[in-house]
């Protein structure tokens, strides 16, 4: 089942928290719902920190101008969405390059079989894709980010709690070898909003081409909204309730609303067109302020770029001590006097 957009309340306080988004595509309502909105709810009461992955999504995206505009339109959606640079900081993976530095340290002491048992890797193998070095990597870059930062809680969902008991493992290895230096994460499971459907009724996916971008133009936003799949249910007829429709506008209702729709449904009388334009009104509504806030922002790109390298310098100033220690106590750079 599916919940409010609402975000929930039962959030941590006073921890660090770090997480990333790939730059693989434009984020949809599957995005947001799953990970965006908790992300913005954690910077009111945590030292929250957010990263654009461009690093990770070498493994997947190979044209370097789509890489750099999906990375622009994390940090716009970042921004437009509330994200706020003087409360949490958010950058881009490759403006850190102690995180690579890391990686490599951290690699030397991974061992083969817990790469060979990553879901990533695993399921590579399974889809017959050919699986290189930083696919098999993957998880000790993930590692490096998070373990740079000492940072308590990572955003994730059910299905990613692998990586970060892969980055304690980590941590346990290289305090065991070199001293008591790296700080064990936590998982905090985001929750369970269930499957945000698609407009082909699958689960909402940029790989399945069925998404909903809540900062499309109106007439697209329209168009993808309206294009859901139903089926021939004449208007009188009863409907699952159970549809993708359905479940999609759930979302963006109150409980009591989606009580009343779900007895109107069961009893007939509703016609889909009517519920697709509905949801189409409560979607513009819900993101309007972002969406003035991002038109506005997309003109004036420097300032975007200005809150990335700031935040990028300030996380480098934060991390290097941690760095440096790494480096000492591994007997890498020059020899202390």
């Amino acid at each position: 089942m599916t919940e409010s957009v609402t975000p929930p309340h039962a959030l941590p306080k006073g921890k660090r928290i770090l997480s990333g988004v790939q730059p693989t595509g434009i984020l949809h309502l599957g995005n947001y719902l799953g990970a965006l909105r908790q992300h913005l709810a954690l910077q009111d009461a945590n030292d929250a920190r957010y990263f654009i992955a461009d690093y990770h999504s070498l493994n997947t995206v190979f044209e370097a101008e789509s890489r750099r505009s999906h990375a622009r339109e994390i940090a716009l959606a970042y921004l437009s969405l509330g994200l706020d640079p003087a409360r949490a900081i958010l950058y881009r993976q490759s403006d850190v390059p102690e995180v690579a530095e890391l990686t490599w340290i951290l690699a030397t002491l991974t061992p083969m079989g817990l790469l060979e048992r990553a879901h990533a890797y695993k399921d590579a193998l399974a889809n017959g894709r050919s699986a290189d070095v930083g696919l098999f990597l993957y998880p000790v870059l993930m590692a490096a980010d998070i373990l740079i930062h000492r940072a308590d809680c990572v955003p994730v969902g059910q299905d990613q709690k692998q990586h970060i008991e892969i980055a304690r493992d980590l941590a346990v290895k290289f305090n065991l070898r070199y001293g008591e230096v790296l700080h064990l994460p936590e998982p905090l499971i985001l929750p369970d909003v269930g499957v945000v459907p698609g407009t082909d009724g699958r689960k909402m996916s940029k790989s399945y081409q069925n998404t909903i971008e809540m900062f499309a133009p109106e007439r697209d936003l329209k168009k993808q909204i309206m294009g859901i799949v139903t089926d021939s249910t004449p208007v009188d007829q009863p409907k699952n309730p159970e549809v993708a429709l359905f479940q999609l506008w759930k979302l963006f209702a109150t409980p009591e609303e989606w009580a009343e729709l779900r007895e109107r449904l069961l009893k007939g009388g509703v016609g889909y067109g009517d519920i697709k334009k509905d949801l189409f009104a409560r979607v513009l509504a819900h993101f309007a302020t972002a969406r003035a806030r991002r038109e506005e922002l997309a003109k004036r790109p420097s300032d975007v770029e200005d809150v990335l390298r700031d935040g990028a310098k300030r996380v480098r100033e934060q991390v290097g001590p941690l760095v440096d220690q790494v480096r000492s106590v591994c007997g890498v750079g020059p020899i202390s006097r």
